[in-house]
């Protein structure tokens, strides 16, 4: 059928065209609009989004007093803080590891009220009134603790990083009677992780240690 045969026949297919053209132009010049607003930096949004946003991340300081290593502290700190981030980022006391920082890997371990914890599980609010050790609380370079020398003898560590959490780690395994066979020390210690594959020596460390009756 041509085209003149169909009443308004090019009239009418030129304008269903033409209402497709201006609605696919409409349709891409709205979704420009949105992809450009999703990627707009947050310094360059109206000043009532940006001062919310800026305002969202203070947090009013709270009161905490906690002993480390032995010292009294009275602190003022944001409510979210870790434990972990407060020993390290606060109080510069590095030697406690952040490795996995989802409790997984060990690294952080510490001792709270003598019960070994995950630093990084923790914030720091919580253990208000709390007596916390860390590696720097149980020996110095001076005067090293019976399980750091065990560690040095039996070459426990390789890399290191992972060293300090296992130490702690492993002195509680001592304390708490659990070091009476090597599967036991294995089993108690899963929970801390050794990528450079040091496993075997940190367990002879840890039965060493127990079997010579020294004071941990």
């Amino acid at each position: 059928m041509k085209d003149e045969e169909v009443p308004g026949g090019k009239e009418l297919v030129c304008g269903i065209e033409g209402r497709y053209d201006e609605d696919r132009r409409f349709f891409l010049k709205q979704s420009a609009a949105i992809a450009g607003l999703t990627f707009v930096p947050a310094s360059l949004l109206p000043g009532g989004e940006s001062s919310a946003t800026e305002s969202f991340g203070d947090a009013e300081k709270v009161k905490l007093s906690i002993a480390i290593n032995g010292k009294k502290l009275r602190l003022e700190i944001d409510p979210r803080t870790t434990l972990l981030d407060l020993l390290r980022e606060e109080l510069a006391l590095t030697g406690t590891k952040k490795g996995c920082d989802l409790g997984q890997c060990g690294a952080c371990t510490v001792h709270i009220n003598g019960q070994r914890t995950l630093s990084c599980l923790t914030f720091a609010v919580m253990q208000n009134g709390s007596k916390v050790t860390t590696i720097e609380g149980i020996g110095s370079p001076e005067s090293l603790h019976p399980l750091q020398e065990a560690f040095i003898k039996h070459d426990g560590f390789q890399c290191g990083y992972c060293t300090p959490g296992q130490i702690m780690s492993g002195v509680s395994c001592i304390r708490e009677g659990k070091a009476r066979s090597e599967s036991e020390v294995q089993e108690y210690m899963s929970g801390n992780l050794c990528r450079c594959g040091a496993y075997p020596n940190i367990v002879n460390a840890i039965l060493d240690v127990k079997n010579s009756g020294q004071k941990v």
